[in-house]
């Protein structure tokens, strides 16, 4: 089997794109603050599958100018709404010391640990209730492969709706997913492209 490998600057130079450069740790700060202000959503800058199928032109110039044109306000708009955010977390980050961080990482081994797991057993268990099947918590094999409980012989991953928003995983994921998020009365599932009948 022959293997060719496209180098960044190979693919750089045969798209015609530009590279920004980027001082340590910027790059995943603006990416964060992004993330938090949702400022390259469509919405804001445009649905991109869309806009590329529409343009017709060849180089990184002229769909620069062809965006432009079509989306006038959307750079300075996005660009607005994460400045906005990376402004907050400047402001928030001489606060973080090391009792804090040490206090993040209890919360997280201790409550979010603790919690996390409860919330799951309590999930499948309700699902399962609900179809008339059984439960269990995936055993660390099954964990491994992304695995965290089973309702009746399906595999499921159970995640809080954060985790739509992060994204920061870029796992790919083939088994039904269960969307939880705590509310005031209790906890709200979402079912991403399923519903009960797969059980």
């Amino acid at each position: 089997m022959t293997k060719l490998k496209l180098t960044t600057e190979d693919v750089m130079r045969l798209s015609n794109a530009s590279e920004y450069q980027f001082p340590k740790y910027t790059s995943q700060i603006i990416n964060w603050a992004n993330q938090n202000a949702q400022g390259t959503r469509a919405n804001v800058v445009g649905q991109m599958s869309d806009l590329i199928q529409e343009f017709d032109g060849k180089t990184l110039s002229e769909w620069i100018a062809w965006y432009d044109d079509k989306m006038p306000n959307a750079i300075e708009n996005a660009t607005d709404k994460i400045y906005g955010m990376v402004n907050k977390i400047r402001d928030a980050a001489p606060q973080i010391d090391r009792e804090m961080v040490r206090n993040w990482v209890k919360d997280l081994v201790y409550n979010k640990t603790y919690c996390g797991l409860k919330v799951q057993q309590a999930i499948l268990a309700f699902i399962a209730n609900k179809v008339g099947k059984g439960w269990r918590l995936a055993n660390s094999d099954e964990e491994s492969k992304n695995i965290d409980g089973y309702i009746g012989e399906v595999p499921v991953q159970i995640k809080s709706s954060t985790y739509k928003v992060e994204k920061h995983l870029n796992q790919s994921i083939e088994i039904p997913i269960i969307y939880y998020e705590k509310k005031t009365k209790g906890i709200e599932l979402e079912f991403d492209g399923f519903d009960l009948s797969i059980f």
